[in-house]
């Protein structure tokens, strides 16, 4: 039996076993994927993570699994298939075989919800991005364009407005979704448009995006607009599946636990983005991945709480 294990290897993921493996807990990391990484693999530039400006994405996920590779931590190519509490034990359901340990960490991140449309795919990390605060400073005195129209697609273009030069804010819909004191505030910037009833169709360039073909759903018509950059801010879907019938999760399925990741099930700890928190970043993922490590190796100690 294990002490614990670890659940994806994302930032979370691989910082929970670099803690726990420093710790001294036996444990193991499951990762479906053949790298670990998590999307920060796929992200051209990190700019915005302490001590490492302006990093290529994936030598960032190679330099976090080379740390734990370093500490001897064991890793297996594995999908996990669910997740059973039996109290003191927790049983990890795999393809090869069921796993078990004293404590497990969920650590299998979030999926940003596509348009789904020609050149997403080809300019990602190029102009197309799905996290307006960690890309949002590569923009600066420049126009670029947000999709959506819930409160994150609205908070995006706000936050978006202080920096760049022009914002247009495209919504299917004839009506935003988000909070009102989110919408009066995005109509009072002077530098926002809103573009009602329109989809993207397609994003073009070059090398990186230059403009969007957009529809006009009311008239049908077609045109494009000049844009650098284009925000997709349509949804968020927390990789939560194996332990919505485990734990309490909110009403968009993200894993209630505090500050020490842990669940409502002694042993059970989430962390990084399937957590319910207000900052979704590497660096706060990479944090909870301590804090629920170090909370795992005081419930296998059987110790009175980590956060005090």
């Amino acid at each position: 039996m294990y002490d614990l294990i670890i659940v994806g290897s994302g930032p979370a993921g691989l910082s929970a076993a670099v803690y726990g493996k420093r710790a001294g807990l036996d444990l193991v990391v499951l990762e479906k994927n053949p790298m670990s990484g998590g999307q920060v693999l796929n992200t051209y530039e990190v700019d915005n993570y302490l001590g490492m400006p302006g990093i290529n994405g994936f030598d960032m996920g190679v330099q976090f699994r080379a740390h734990a590779d370093k500490l001897g931590v064991e890793f297996r190519e594995a999908e996990v298939s669910g997740i059973e509490d039996r109290g003191t034990v927790k049983i990890v359901k795999t393809e090869a075989g069921e796993l078990e340990a004293k404590t497990v960490i969920l650590a299998t991140g979030a999926v940003h919800a596509k348009l789904e449309v020609p050149g997403e795919e080809e300019f990602s990390g190029m102009g197309v991005s799905y996290c307006a605060t960690c890309d949002g400073a590569f923009f600066r005195g420049r126009t670029v364009a947000v999709v959506g129209g819930g409160d994150v697609a609205l908070e995006d273009a706000i936050f978006l407005a202080r920096t760049c030069e022009k914002v247009f804010l495209i919504h299917r819909r004839d009506e935003l979704r988000g909070a009102m004191v989110l919408q009066e505030e995005l109509k009072s910037l002077s530098n926002v448009e809103i573009l009602y009833s329109h989809v993207v169709e397609e994003i073009k360039g070059t090398d990186a995006v230059e403009s969007l073909r957009l529809r006009d759903l009311k008239n049908d018509r077609v045109w494009e607009l000049p844009a650098a950059g284009l925000f997709v801010a349509v949804g968020i879907r927390p990789g939560t599946e194996l332990v919505r019938d485990l734990t309490a999760c909110d009403e968009a399925g993200y894993v209630l636990a505090g500050e020490d990741c842990a669940t409502q099930v002694p042993g059970l700890f989430a962390a990084g983005d399937v957590r319910r928190k207000p900052l979704r970043q590497i660096v706060t993922a990479v944090s909870d991945g301590a804090n629920a490590a170090m909370a795992a190796d005081a419930f296998c100690r059987g110790a009175a709480g980590f956060i005090k």
